[in-house]
């Protein structure tokens, strides 16, 4: 990647300041820690700079920078709209589609998606958005496949995400495309979030928040237990008697507490820790689907998919960098 990418988000009156919050750490914070590492030109931008916009608990930001930059940005990010169902501004419309002509990549968190999608550039394509929001966007646009199971989707040029906490995950993911896993790994620390968060958000769909009870802190000693052991065999029973539980209890506990089921998480974190090992190019699929716990090259491939919706080998192909 450039060191002068240049990323363009944008801010609106009325806006709530998580999604733009996300955006500006992620992308906007200097990063010491990674050195000489090329990193992000971020620029905040709205319809009409210089002008007070409010934004949601009684703040006011103005943002210097115009919609000519953000339609000559590298990466266009839309953190929401004002209105979720509402008409976008024929001027927005006009900047995303100039940005896109260009070979700008365009990416909605939560509600933003609407503002993507009055484009028409979603046409016949995949998007998410927060799922309170997934049936007026299919509504509005029938032309999109509404996915409102998945925490992002990526279109190659137009990605999506799914609530605000969701705009966290494809952030991370976009600096993972363009940095690799280990610097997106840093910024994740920094952030004190998973670098890759698994599960879609069907699991928050209508769910009630239930609080962590005293006696289910030995999921969490489980988890970190299992962690450290992701290339041996792993089952209900282990980690049930890491936490000191019995099965039954354990998986009830397990899944109050993550919202899956413990080997559907331990699958989810083997892949996870599959992709520096593909990234850095080397090993044979086999190999690396051995060093992370999978019992064969087949299953990882299939795991594989159902998590990051394609193949190790084209992930490979995807992040392996060559020299020079």
């Amino acid at each position: 990647m450039s060191a002068t990418h240049e990323v363009a988000v944008l801010a609106f009156d009325g806006m709530a300041p998580f999604e733009l919050g996300v955006v500006v750490e992620v992308f906007g914070l200097a990063r010491p820690e990674l050195g000489e590492q090329p990193w992000y030109d971020l620029r905040v931008c709205a319809q009409e700079p210089g002008r007070d916009l409010r934004v949601v608990g009684g703040v006011t930001l103005r943002a210097e920078y115009g919609l000519a930059e953000l339609a000559a940005a590298d990466t266009v990010i839309v953190p929401g709209v004002a209105e979720v169902g509402g008409e976008v501004s024929p001027e927005l419309v006009a900047a995303l589609r100039l940005a896109h002509s260009r070979g700008a990549r365009l990416v909605s968190i939560c509600s933003g998606a609407f503002a993507v999608a009055a484009t028409g550039l979603l046409d016949g394509r995949r998007a998410t958005t927060h799922w309170r929001y997934a049936r007026t966007l299919a509504e509005r646009h029938p032309e999109i496949d509404v996915d409102p199971d998945v925490l992002y989707v990526d279109n190659g040029d137009i990605l999506s995400s799914a609530g605000s906490a969701a705009g966290i995950d494809l952030c991370l993911y976009l600096v993972r495309s363009d940095h690799g896993a280990a610097v997106a790994n840093t910024v994740a620390r920094r952030f004190v979030v998973p670098p890759h968060r698994e599960g879609g958000q069907a699991q928050f769909i209508e769910a009630a928040v239930r609080p962590v009870s005293p006696d289910s802190d030995g999921v969490a000693y489980s988890m970190a237990w299992a962690l450290e052991r992701l290339h041996t065999p792993l089952s209900v029973p282990m980690l049930a008697r890491a936490a000191s539980m019995s099965e039954r209890s354990y998986l009830r506990h397990f899944t109050r507490r993550t919202g899956t089921s413990p080997m559907r998480w331990v699958v989810a974190q083997r892949v996870a820790a599959s992709l520096p090992l593909l990234e850095s190019g080397e090993g044979s699929v086999g190999e690396v689907s051995a060093a992370v716990g999978f019992d064969s090259a087949a299953t990882y491939r299939h795991h594989f998919g159902r998590e990051m919706r394609t193949t190790p080998t084209a992930y490979r192909k995807a992040f392996v960098r060559t020299a020079g």
